[in-house]
This record gives C-alpha cells, sequence and structure tokens, in this order.
C-alpha cells in the first residue's frame, strides 16, 4: 500500500518535480493544486499521470487541499508563502515537503519567528517537514558525507561556501517579473511596499541555504556567532533596488570549534557558482570551480582529482528505474534530471520514503532552521557593521 500525495504549485518549478512525484513508485496516488487552472489541465490531461491521478483530485484552493484525505502535501509555491502553508499542511494532518527557502520576506525577526512556529507545529502535530534543500543532494556533498562517516576528515578546523548569483546575468529580475505576474505575486507587491514603506530591505543573506548547508550537514555541526559585513548596490535593477547590501561576507563560530565563512553574492561579475569546500586536520574537499566542476580530496600526502558522477550515492533500484522510464516520457512537462546536479530524484525519493515509513526525513525543520538562522544573524550583523551576534538554535530533530 503506497501513499498519497497533493502537489502544490504547478509553476515552471513545480513542473520540474510533479513528474517525479507521480513516477516513485511507493506513490499511489495524486491531487494537483494550482490557483492558475491551466497548470493543472496541463497534467490532469495528461496520458503520463492517469494511472494515479482522478479528476476529483483537482484543487484550485490550499484551503481544499488541505481538506483532502491525503498522507502529505509537495508546496512548491510562491516563497513568500512556503512557512505558513507548511503550518495549515501539518496542521491539517499532513507531512509536508517545502520548496526552498523556509520563507523569504524581508524582515529577519519574522524569519525567526516562522522558525520557531514550524518547529513548535511539528512538535505538536507529530507531522514531519522536509525542505526541499538541493545542495544536500549534490554529488559532491553525497561525497563529504560519506568521509565524514568514515572519520576521514578527522576533526573538522575549517570550512566555506559561496553562492554566486548576479541579479542581471543569472536571470533573477527575470525571475521576479515572472513570480510577481501571477496571482500570489499580484498580493505579494502589495504586502512587499509595506516593508518598504517601513525601511525594512532584505539581503542575499536572507536565502543562504545553498551556502550554508554543506558545512553545516558535512560537519554536523551548527553556528554559534556570526560577523558579516555587506556590499551597498552599486548598479539598479528590479532585483537590486530591493537589498540593502547586494553582497554579503559572513563568518561563523560553530558549535565544533571550528570557524566557516559564507558569501552570499547578488552583484557580482562571476555569473553563477555554488560551491563549497570542507577541512580537517587529515584531510580536506576543495571545490575549486563549481562551473568547470574541478573537484579535489586531498590527504597530507596526496590529491586526488574527483569525478562527479562517481561521487553520487545510488538510489534504490526500483526508484531509479521508475524515474529513468519517466525521463523518455515527460520532459515536456519539466522533468528537468539535470538541473541542480541531479538532485531532484534524491530529494523527492527521500521525502516520499520519509512518508511512507514515518519518519522524520533528513533535510527535517531542525536541520533547515540552522542553515536559515545562519543567514538572518549575519544580516544582521552586517546592519551593526559587523557586529558578533549570537545565533539561535532549536536543538537536534526529536528521535521518535
Amino acid at each position: 500500500m503506497g501513499i498519497s500525495l497533493g502537489l502544490v504549485g504547478l509553476g515552471s518549478f513545480g513542473s520540474a518535480f510533479a513528474s517525479l512525484f507521480k513516477s516513485h513508485p511507493l506513490v499511489d496516488r495524486i491531487a494537483l493544486c494550482d490557483r492558475e487552472p491551466e497548470r493543472i489541465a496541463k497534467f490532469a490531461s495528461d496520458p503520463f499521470f492517469k494511472d494515479k491521478f482522478k479528476p476529483v483530485d483537482v484543487y484550485e484552493t490550499f484551503d481544499d487541499i488541505c481538506k483532502a484525505d491525503l498522507d502529505a502535501l509537495v508546496i512548491i509555491t510562491q516563497p513568500w508563502l512556503h512557512a505558513p502553508q507548511c503550518i495549515q499542511a501539518m496542521k491539517s494532518g499532513k507531512d509536508v515537503y517545502s520548496a526552498v527557502p523556509i520563507i523569504s520576506i524581508p524582515d529577519g525577526d519574522e524569519i525567526l519567528d516562522w522558525c520557531d512556529k514550524l518547529v513548535e507545529t511539528s512538535n505538536r502535530t507529530g507531522k514531519h517537514y522536509m525542505l526541499g534543500e538541493t545542495t544536500y543532494y549534490h554529488p559532491e556533498a553525497m561525497f563529504c558525507r560519506r568521509m565524514a562517516a568514515e572519520g576521514k576528515f578527522g576533526k573538522f578546523v575549517y570550512a566555506e561556501g559561496e553562492y554566486f548569483h548576479d541579479a542581471l546575468r543569472c536571470g533573477l529580475c527575470k525571475v521576479r517579473k515572472q513570480r510577481t505576474s501571477s496571482k500570489s505575486g499580484k498580493e505579494w507587491l502589495r504586502l512587499e511596499r509595506e516593508y518598504l514603506d517601513r525601511g525594512i530591505k532584505t539581503g542575499p543573506m536572507h536565502y543562504p541555504t545553498h551556502s550554508t548547508s554543506g558545512p553545516v550537514f558535512t560537519m554536523n555541526a551548527h553556528a554559534v556567532k556570526a560577523s558579516c559585513f555587506g556590499t551597498r548596490p552599486k548598479s539598479s535593477n528590479s532585483y537590486i533596488d530591493l537589498l540593502e547590501f547586494s553582497n554579503e561576507t559572513a563568518l561563523f563560530k560553530m558549535s565544533n570549534d571550528a570557524t566557516v565563512r559564507i558569501c552570499e553574492f547578488r552583484e557580482v561579475g562571476h555569473g553563477c557558482k555554488k560551491n563549497f569546500s570542507i577541512y580537517g586536520t587529515e584531510a580536506s574537499y576543495e571545490c575549486k570551480d563549481g562551473r568547470t566542476k574541478r573537484s579535489w580530496w586531498k590527504e597530507i600526502d596526496k590529491e586526488i582529482p574527483l569525478n562527479l558522477e562517481e561521487m553520487k550515492d545510488s538510489l534504490p533500484d526500483e526508484v531509479a528505474k521508475e524515474f529513468e522510464k519517466a525521463k523518455t516520457v515527460v520532459t515536456r512537462l519539466g522533468f528537468y534530471p539535470d538541473n541542480h546536479k541531479g538532485a531532484h530524484p534524491y530529494l523527492v525519493n527521500e521525502f516520499v520514503d520519509s512518508v511512507a515509513n514515518k519518519r522524520q526525513p533528513v533535510i527535517n525543520i531542525w536541520e533547515a532552521a540552522r542553515y536559515m538562522a545562519m543567514g538572518i544573524m549575519a544580516h544582521k550583523s552586517a546592519l551593526k557593521d559587523g557586529e558578533t551576534l549570537n545565533v539561535p538554535d532549536w536543538g537536534d530533530a526529536p528521535v521518535k
């Protein structure tokens, strides 16, 4: 007996996951939800979905799908909606998968409050939350976790992560235009104006999870102190104008006594770059350049170049088989298996398996909050000209 899933949000990013969730062998039933009916129609009318989707499982509102008899919801909606929708889903008795980030709003205090509410709701309802952080399943991430589990790093001493995502060269202005053209996007523009009228702007560190997650999950440690400096915008466009700082660089003291340097840049002549490196007393992992995919495993007396394909974990055979079959059928619907270094199938499998086996997913809310809190406190520090601030922590996920 498999599980039932509701897919909420079938825009460009949601479309990239819908076919994967449908294809998983542990999923028996799929429901579809979007405020734009034409998005639902694309999937509802496709023969590929017919064996697991019935016309009665169409929902135009989030309230309605929360009332449905489903085991879990996959929420890939606009980023300012993620946290409240996840809380509503858990309160309705469903496990929940959220696209990144936990929430995207300009006020850091509000973001921390939402983290607190998500932890409390998961604890109280017994329902599980998973953040769809793609970096967790990059090949280098899987490799580093294996090496850490085997003790190959020795004691961790330093790590660094960086996300260079230039607003113009990497399409952030285009993404913003697309997001704000939808029904919920127009609603967000009104809310965004309220923040701006109060003098509250956001910063790159409010979306830190692609860079902070690598050091946290590899070292199994969390940040305790943060100091950060920001660079004021040098240009003007629809994305940059919303930022207090266009680039932010932070240094963190970790719970394992290591230090971590994180860069989140949105105005940089590099284009797009997403890397992390980890250094221990016995060995280190270095990603020299994410665009050319050069990675190295370094021990005291040797240096080994790494092939990203060889660094991946294996998916269960029956899952990999179904995903492979789906690739030939549903590319037209948004199945992009190579996006985010092939992370999507791993994220789907982890969430479905956690729901079917009633266990905490690996990127649970306690883990996800650690990624997010680093960035929030870094931005606060930058607003205080680098003042060192304590980073809140909600502890480890409960073992049940």
